[in-house]
């Protein structure tokens, strides 16, 4: 990446932030703000034309997700660096957006010197994440894992013991409730148990 200033777009579906990210960068010495888009169509249409350095994209879009999309910007330019925004934290989603070829990921509501703290991270390191995502991170890797168990259904104690319904797992893992129910009565028969509360009573006892 360029060490002068760089160029920066951002795609935003609220409207009512447009405003608040040109306000940002008019004092931003080293970052150029050259578009604010409110879809991810518009900003391809310009793409070319401005060849961003860095390009600032919402998570969430009405019928898509911006993670989805990160691979139409890197087919223009494969060096182009992208720093996702969301009021999601799920760790699912932060997971996908890194696989997907994300350099950033920060949680809304934005102020300037968070932003201004990433870009400086994506300039000068090449990746950014605030410090709530960093903690997520780290506490998901260190979920507990029980060898007595598959990878599929240690995701599954997991989840139960963060108190998570059927439905949340299964959304969650994306799979069937009726999925999760079968793992969860091999669970049951590992544990020698028949109900939830005796299975992580049982868990506990683990080390």
């Amino acid at each position: 990446m360029r060490s002068n200033v760089l160029k920066i777009i951002v795609v935003d579906n609220n409207t009512l932030l447009h405003e608040k990210y040109n306000t940002y960068f008019e004092n931003y010495k080293d970052f150029s703000l050259e578009g604010v888009y409110c879809s991810i169509e518009n900003a391809l249409m310009e793409y070319a034309s401005i060849l961003p350095d860095i390009i600032i994209l919402e998570v969430c879009f009405p019928f898509l997700t911006g993670i989805r999309e990160i691979r139409l910007f890197h087919k223009n330019n494969r060096h182009v660096k992208i720093l996702m925004v969301s009021g999601k934290s799920d760790f699912d989603i932060i997971k996908k957006a890194f696989k997907n070829g994300a350099n950033g990921y920060l949680t809304k509501p934005l102020c300037e010197i968070r932003l201004l703290r990433a870009l400086n991270s994506i300039k000068y390191e090449g990746a950014a994440m605030s410090s709530d995502i960093v903690h997520k991170v780290i506490s998901n890797f260190q979920m507990k894992s029980y060898n007595s168990f598959s990878e599929r259904e240690n995701q599954i104690i997991d989840y139960l013991c963060r108190g998570a319904t059927y439905k949340i797992i299964a959304d969650k893992l994306f799979v069937t409730t009726s999925t999760i129910n079968f793992h969860i009565q091999n669970i049951y028969l590992k544990l020698n148990v028949n109900s939830k509360s005796e299975a992580l009573t049982k868990l506990q006892e683990f080390e």
